[in-house]
């Protein structure tokens, strides 16, 4: 039997229900025990050739609590535990000792008085990894791409099943969630036709079906309900990249597709002031609460919009806030790290300082520094309501033009090879076409080009990040 093979679990390619006891292998090997416990440790260095070496299982074991003597047994009642090491698994009785282990080691357990003894070792459904459990059941044609791969959203493992393994997927959900103990749910992606709000039908493989999630990211939590609204937690550096890198405080954020709040919560923690937007009831209500549960109520203002309308209202939606607002500036309300103190035990120091304010001026800006549209199938096709933005107002005022950051796939063909290069100058075209423009106006150079991650091989995930141009800002809506 090979050494691959003995630590294998045992195959049951008809199983459809798991039975996690039939995953019961005994493996035959030998344990050695020293009078003076000290040698095991001098064993295991000087000899180490010889003593077990197999991933997850230890080399030193407990032995039972009662002592052999001869005929006599001897109860252990100082509270010692005797301990053995097992012996290499080319050793799998005592008739091998002899051509198994070099003279030296031999030597070292006769003059030691070493008791060697035959041990049987049992590995349970608990040794086994998922994919070798999953490799044991599944049919053998499957084997070559076991689908252990899955994303983690709060307590539930999301899996995209393919159509061949539709029908183990209460096995092989069972066997993920045993797995992985922070998980008690598991959903499949029924398939893949989406909803307008990029909600998709899941079916529930194994586990509670709690679908009630609550997701910590970047300090923040969120809370929803996965199967009705858009959430991926593959995108929290995407998330971390745009707050760190392009939003600052006191800057105003349009959060076009803001979905939970992954973009606009974090950032109304950094003190920028964002307008934040989903179509989608579900996620506005998510939304909502999830302002008020992180305390940025007062710095994120949510909308429940058409994605084209917000944009073309941002700018009445900022003034509307300004003008809602105390001669334009917002009173946050501040925390403060209070140390508690017994009654009269301040030192002088702490007793001569001023107290805290309550409060901070953050005054708004008139004008809107980003637009984040994370919805990467068809932001593209909005941005053509970012031309005339500013119709009608002047553009001697001196308003910065803001930031529109983009996201969007650019999916190519499996006979295809292009270069980034060249996957630039497409979407570059794709991004003219939809704001009727040509490179003179918005060039490539102007582009700043992300590559957030690819979804397949043939269809990466940009986030194409570039100022709207004033000529475009300026422009007469037709």
């Amino acid at each position: 039997m090979s050494t691959l093979t003995k630590y294998s679990p045992p195959v049951n390619r008809h199983m459809t229900q798991l039975d996690r006891s039939f995953f019961v292998t005994k493996i035959p090997l030998c344990v050695v025990q020293f009078p003076d416990p000290r040698n095991i440790s001098i064993f295991a260095k000087k000899f180490r050739d010889y003593i077990l070496r197999v991933p997850r299982i230890p080399h030193v074991i407990k032995m039972s609590e009662s002592v052999k003597d001869g005929d006599k047994t001897l109860a252990c009642d100082n509270g010692i535990v005797a301990k053995g090491v097992l012996l290499t698994n080319a050793v799998t009785s005592l008739a091998d000792l002899d051509t198994k282990l070099s003279p030296e080691a031999l030597a070292f357990l006769k003059e030691q008085n070493a008791k060697i003894e035959p041990y049987e070792y049992t590995l349970d459904y608990n040794y086994w990894r998922a994919e070798d459990i999953l490799a044991a059941v599944l049919p053998e044609e499957y084997l070559d791409e076991i689908p252990t791969g899955f994303t983690i959203t709060g307590h539930i493992a999301h899996l995209n099943l393919r159509k061949e393994f539709k029908p183990f997927d209460s096995l092989i959900g069972q066997v993920i969630m045993d797995k992985n103990t922070k998980i008690t749910c598991v959903v499949d992606k029924v398939s893949s036709i989406a909803t307008k709000f990029r909600t998709f039908p899941m079916k529930v493989i194994a586990g509670d079906g709690n679908l009630m999630v609550e997701q910590r990211e970047s300090n923040c939590v969120f809370k929803f309900d996965f199967s009705k609204v858009y959430w991926n937690s593959r995108l929290h550096t995407e998330h971390d990249r745009l707050v760190t890198q392009y939003f600052k405080p006191n800057e105003v954020v349009c959060d076009v597709f803001a979905g939970v709040g992954p973009f606009a919560v974090p950032a109304g923690k950094k003190e920028s002031i964002v307008l934040a937007n989903d179509l989608n009831p579900e996620s506005f209500k998510c939304l909502q609460e999830n302002i008020t549960l992180n305390k940025v109520d007062q710095l994120v203002k949510p909308f429940n919009l058409d994605g084209a309308e917000f944009i073309r209202e941002s700018p009445a939606l900022l003034k509307q806030l300004i003008s809602s607002s105390e001669d334009g500036n917002i009173e946050l309300r501040l925390k403060h790290n209070r140390k508690k103190h017994k009654k009269n035990d301040h030192s002088p120091a702490e007793a001569a300082m001023p107290p805290q304010p309550n409060t901070k001026t953050i005054h708004i800006p008139n004008e809107i520094s980003h637009f984040v549209m994370n919805l990467p199938d068809s932001a593209i096709d909005f941005l053509g309501n970012f031309v005339g933005l500013y119709e009608g107002e002047s553009k001697d005022d001196g308003k910065k033009m803001p930031w529109i950051h983009v996201h969007c796939f650019e999916k190519y063909g499996n006979d295809e090879e292009p270069s980034m290069e060249e996957l630039y100058r497409r979407v570059h075209q794709r991004i003219l076409d939809s704001m009727h423009t040509d490179a003179s106006v918005l060039p490539l150079e102007g582009l700043s080009f992300h590559v957030v991650r690819k979804v397949s091989p043939t269809k990466p995930m940009f986030c194409v990040s570039y100022k709207l141009p004033a000529e475009l800002a300026y422009k007469q809506r037709v």
